[in-house]
Order: structure tokens, then sequence, then C-alpha cells
């Protein structure tokens, strides 16, 4: 995804831009509201604090939806049930309250795409030996052969194999893949873990660390 993070605050600004590349995201930043309305075009989508100093970002957010359907991430350190609806009525996809963890924004970008259907530019499909993982149509292939696989299962396959030589804990799994649904059971994710094994024919194609979590196969990949 092409993201661009609206921030004034330097600090904050430059963490949320590389935990989003991290991620695997494009990551563009604006320091100010002005230099967001010439920017915001070029995004799939807009992580946008609502507590920049030079515009009322609500009125940025109203400003951004009125032109175009780009999701927007809204951003606040008002948290009051109030400020979510007005910033959820101004147009924002999502709505935030600070302090929020650098994985959870990673999370909702996730999930306000999939809700969305936003779709980014370009070819985003995975290669990585004999496995072909094409987020756009969500399909998985092996060895060419397409793979029946759930939501679920693709997600968690697509997250090892955006960085096939990572390991995984199982917190950033469950954190990544299952947010808050199943965060509370690590048997879910042995479940998928298993069913995608065997989907793939292939023991190896996910490999367990002990004591820590799970990593993309390399040897089986190529094999």
């Amino acid at each position: 995804m092409n993201l661009l993070v609206v921030e004034d605050d330097t600090a904050s600004r430059e963490e949320m831009c590389r935990a989003l590349r991290r991620h695997g995201h494009s990551v563009d930043a604006a320091h100010s509201g002005r230099q967001a309305l010439e920017r915001y075009r070029n995004s799939d989508l807009v992580v946008l604090s609502l507590d920049i100093d030079d515009l009322d970002g609500l009125e940025l957010c109203r400003d951004i939806r009125a032109t175009c359907e780009i999701p927007v991430i809204a951003l606040a350190a008002r948290a009051s049930e109030p400020d979510r609806v007005l910033g959820l009525r101004a147009g924002a996809d999502d709505y935030m309250a600070r302090p929020c963890g650098t994985h959870e924004l990673a999370a909702r970008v996730e999930a306000v795409t999939r809700r969305t259907g936003s779709r980014p530019r370009g070819d985003r499909a995975i290669s990585h030996g004999l496995l072909r993982i094409d987020p756009d149509a969500r399909e998985v292939r092996w060895k060419q052969r397409l793979i029946n696989v759930t939501r679920k299962e693709f997600d968690l396959l697509h997250l090892l194999a955006s960085k096939p030589k990572t390991v995984f804990s199982r917190q950033e799994i469950m954190s990544e893949v299952w947010e808050e649904e199943y965060r509370k059971t690590s048997r879910t994710l042995d479940t998928h873990v298993n069913s995608l094994r065997s989907k793939l024919h292939d023991s190896n194609s996910i490999v367990t660390v002990r004591g820590i979590g799970f990593r993309l196969g390399h040897e089986s990949a190529t094999a």
C-alpha cells in the first residue's frame, strides 16, 4: 500500500513511518495539513492526525472525503464517544485514540483495507520459490497449483511470506491476523498453521521456531 502519514510531531511521524514500512508499505509523510492536501491523491490510504496545528483536522478529513474515496484512519488524543462520532461523521473509516501502539496501527491499516476493498497500484504478488501469493485476487498458488485457503489462512501465509526470513512471534501473528478476535488463545494459530501445511502438502512450508513463533519455510520453498 502507498500510505500517507499526516502528523506535525516529528518523533511520532517518524515512528509511525518506520513501523508501517516494516510491515511492507510504501510510506510518504506530511508535516502539515496543507502539505497533506498536496499529496493525498497519490495515496491508497491516509493516516491523519486530527491534532495538527495549521488546519482543523476534522475539516481536512471532510475535504479528503469530499473529493475521493481514499480510506482515512484518524488519530486523536481525544477519546470520548462524541469525539469518535465526530471523526467518523467527518469521513474517517476508523478512529484511534492516542496513545496507540504501532502494531495496532499497522493492524488497523490492514483491517480498513480489507473492509473498504482498497486496491493499491501495481502488482503486489509475492513469489517465493514454489509459492506465489496474490493479495489482490487473494489467491495462493503452490507449484503453480491453486490452493483453496480460508480468509485467515491467507492472511497468516501472506504475513509470513511478506518477510520470509523473519521469525514472527505468536503475539505478533495474533495481533496482525486476528486483531482482537482470538488473541486469548494460541490453539487457533496452531490449527491454521497445521491446516496450511496440509493444504500445501509440505510439513516444512511453515517452520515452528520453538519458544518464539513461526517463519516461512525457506528450504521447502525452493525444493
